[in-house]
């Protein structure tokens, strides 16, 4: 049976030792169409070029450096992440991109986002919100932390309720993603984790419901791609 605790203490060493294969193996399951819900993410937050952005769970920097390479994109973007070698592998993109004066990124536990209250203007979270032990702790502290009127984008798997896709899906999750991710990464239990721990989410509409019990308004959920993900967004009153 899959181990499906999520304190920092399990989950962080072991996105730390998948961190080296983490982006190659993001691109290479989803067939490249990660890049495409990461966009999506960034285009909802309806950015002016006037933000401070907040990307919670940034792990390898992918939607802080979309974010900021967006047009318009916000001013400044922090990114927080509890796994330290994913940071590492982040922070080498930044400088390889030249953007490490545009994106901080800091070691941080999601349900204490280390910034004051009211301090962000939009956040995004993308695939991470699944891997902490109270997703209703992290949608509160992205309440907190947001300003009136700031929005928030998060990107999370779901299970499709169409029996066809669905089928497929399950049956590519849990047989065909874990042989991969274990052959190139290495890790057993980290591509055990994943597919067991999409299936143990809230689904859509119980997700929505934590948002809106977090204070939240104008919420939505949008299927990904046959509704193997969903683009969840939402606005601070």
């Amino acid at each position: 049976m899959t181990d499906l605790s999520k304190s920092p203490a399990r989950i962080a060493p072991m996105f730390d030792a998948i961190a080296g294969s983490y982006d190659r193996l993001n691109h290479l399951l989803s067939a490249g169409i990660d890049r495409r819900w990461r966009r999506n993410a960034i285009v909802s937050l309806r950015l002016t070029g006037t933000e401070r952005l907040l990307d919670l769970c940034t792990g390898t920097a992918d939607v802080a450096i979309a974010a900021a390479e967006a047009r318009p994109g916000p001013v400044r973007v922090l990114g927080v992440d509890f796994a330290g070698a994913m940071l590492q592998v982040g922070l080498r993109k930044l400088l390889a991109r030249n953007l490490d004066t545009r994106i901080t990124l800091v070691r941080g536990d999601a349900t204490r986002i280390p910034v004051a209250g009211q301090s962000v203007d939009a956040v995004t979270v993308a695939f991470g919100i699944r891997n902490v032990e109270s997703p209703a702790a992290v949608c509160a502290e992205i309440h907190r932390v947001l300003a009136p009127g700031g929005r928030v984008a998060i990107l999370e798997f779901a299970v499709p309720t169409t029996p066809v896709v669905r089928g497929a899906y399950l049956w590519y999750f849990n047989r065909v993603l874990p042989r991969i991710g274990r052959m190139i990464s290495r890790h057993h239990a980290a591509y055990g984790y994943l597919p067991a721990s999409v299936g143990a989410f809230a689904s859509p509409g119980e997700f929505v419901k934590i948002l809106r019990q977090s204070g939240f308004v104008e919420i939505d959920a949008a299927p990904q791609t046959l509704g193997i993900v969903h683009l969840y967004t939402a606005r601070r009153l």
